[in-house]
């Protein structure tokens, strides 16, 4: 797998994005409550803090979680929570280990199916129906990975031209397109929010 990819908008973060299935899963994996660009340069940071140019399930997974955490934290930290991350982290890689010999792209190689790469994903430590479904879409859109169905198993995140999540950003002009939508999609749940109150 070596696929171009701008998600971190910085290039050797995204060079390694586009080359290593781990870090994909893992920047996927911290993306929520910090800006998109911060979470999938993490896996960069991560793999150059452990003295490497990629990163490794079974290392990470063995790893003292009290100095993996610390790793996280040093400044610049990795995330706004880096000791859960770290914790989280490190169960995604145990997972891997344990079930598919720590190899992240086992995930979705041989699926059959969207329906089930959906499943599979849904069953990695901290991947939710939204997570699965974005990073399905991701998958399908920037790496080529698209068994039968997957569009429809990534839902709205599957669509073609459209500008929701991470799966759809190839450059700024599209991150700046995602962070509209997004806005937007705030600003109407606020407001059916209030509304209904």
């Amino acid at each position: 797998m070596s696929t171009e990819i701008h998600l971190a908008q910085q290039p050797e973060a995204d060079e390694l994005l586009g080359r290593s299935p781990l870090a994909a899963l893992v920047g996927m994996l911290l993306d929520q409550q910090v800006p998109m660009e911060w979470a999938f340069s993490g896996p960069y940071t991560i793999a150059r803090r452990l003295g490497g140019d990629d990163l490794d399930a079974g290392m990470i997974a063995s790893y003292d979680p009290d100095a993996f955490a610390a790793l996280l934290s040093e400044k610049p930290a990795v995330h706004r929570y880096p000791g859960s991350m770290a914790k989280r982290i490190q169960q995604l890689c145990q997972f891997l280990v344990d079930e598919y010999d720590g190899r992240a792209e086992a995930v979705w190689s041989d699926a059959a199916t969207g329906k089930q790469l959906l499943e599979r994903l849904l069953d990695l430590p901290g991947f939710g129906k939204q997570k699965a479904q974005i990073f399905l879409a991701l998958l399908g859109k920037q790496y080529g990975v698209r068994p039968e169905g997957w569009r429809e198993a990534a839902g709205a995140y599957g669509e073609p031209g459209s500008y929701r999540s991470a799966a759809d950003i190839t450059g700024p002009e599209s991150l700046a397109k995602v962070r509209a939508f997004k806005q937007e999609a705030k600003r109407a749940a606020k407001a059916a929010k209030s509304s209904g109150s």
